[in-house]
């Protein structure tokens, strides 16, 4: 049996502007996983299995009068996705396909099968590409993993950054841009998958960051789960309409995430902390431009007890639910701030960041 992992991840930094070019963000893995283990098969029929995702529910939107499903928060979707694309790439390689069982296993939902927000989709499609690479023997590196997970979830999800794909094949801090999705899909549309995977891809840029020394971070669960997809679709749809307005968000989310990068650099715990709050700030006037929820209630709680600790907080990912996020340094009582979360029905994560330092 061959069984690959993969971690989650949170944004500490960055959303929604990183879907768009040059636009970095910073995220974080920790160290809880999927693993998907592959066996050849005993007979001539392959399976997929997960006890986490038997139980799955199905998400339909109406267009008109007509019922379409949405699959995107499918976990099988990426699965199959995954298989599909490695699949390809084996295939021009010229290995012989195989029937497998694939038996997936995940830490990155609560016990009753809540979502932390912790990228879970994108966790099963890295730890699918590689047991399937494993499997095939076909040698990796981190770098092949992340642009055939791109490639499969991006064909699944069509309006992501690839940011958690990244998050989850090279681990650690990282400060992360997104690539050119148009180049792709037309180079997609006239080369091999080999071929495409062997380019540079304008505008992609993965940089492993080292925090000062002294940092802490606290996640902090709502208990309420988001679906980010169906945000993003929401903002996509009114980026015409806010043309200046949503340009001054990219531009400002940049110049915020590019510091927070020197701070990183510069060991700078102080600098790192303050561009938390602005990002904190510049999410909240892109929720209300857009008219959309990304500071529930709940995750306002969560920071604003955060902030009374001397902590940097805020919301992670697209909001609306899941994780808050909170720097600290060697001066905050993280467990008096853990006690007054869970006084007010927010739950600590005591999660640890994940470190990979090679493909293996």
């Amino acid at each position: 049996m061959i069984t690959e992992k993969a971690p989650g991840k949170l944004y500490i930094a960055g959303e929604y502007a990183v879907l768009e070019q040059d636009c970095p963000a910073i995220l974080v893995a920790v160290d809880q996983f999927i693993r998907v283990s592959i066996t050849k098969s005993k007979t001539s029929t392959g399976l997929i299995h997960s006890k986490q995702y038997s139980q799955d529910s199905i998400h339909w939107v109406r267009r008109g009068s007509k019922m379409v499903i949405d699959n995107r928060d499918n976990p099988f979707e990426y699965i199959l996705s995954a298989i599909s694309f490695t699949e390809r790439f084996c295939i021009e390689q010229n290995i012989k396909m195989k029937v497998y069982d694939l038996h997936i296993n995940s830490d990155l939902d609560s016990a009753d099968g809540k979502k932390y927000g912790l990228g879970s989709s994108a966790a099963v499609t890295v730890a699918t590409v590689k047991a399937i690479l494993r499997f095939y023997g076909v040698p990796f590196s981190n770098e092949l993993v992340y642009k055939l997970s791109a490639v499969s979830h991006y064909s699944v999800q069509g309006n992501g950054s690839a940011g958690d794909i990244a998050a989850s094949v090279y681990g650690g801090w990282l400060a992360y841009q997104t690539f050119d999705k148009k180049w792709l899909e037309a180079e997609l549309n006239k080369k091999s998958l080999s071929e495409v995977v062997n380019e540079a891809w304008p505008g992609l840029k993965i940089e492993l960051l080292t925090p000062p020394k002294g940092t802490k971070l606290m996640i902090g669960w709502s208990q309420k789960p988001a679906s980010t997809s169906r945000l993003v679709d929401e903002t996509n749809a009114n980026k015409a309409a806010l043309n200046g307005e949503y340009k001054k968000f990219l531009a400002d989310s940049r110049q915020c995430v590019l510091k927070m990068v020197t701070g990183f650099e510069e060991n700078n715990i102080a600098l790192i902390k303050k561009q938390i709050r602005v990002n904190r700030k510049l999410l909240q006037h892109f929720a209300r431009i857009n008219q959309i929820a990304i500071e529930i209630p709940r995750l306002s709680k969560l920071i604003n007890i955060a902030e009374s600790f001397g902590g940097a907080a805020k919301t992670s990912g697209a909001g609306n639910g899941d994780c808050g996020i909170v720097i600290t340094d060697a001066d905050t009582d993280t467990q008096a701030l853990e006690n007054e979360w869970r006084r007010n029905g927010i739950w600590p994560l005591n999660f640890r960041v994940h470190q990979i330092t090679l493909a293996q």
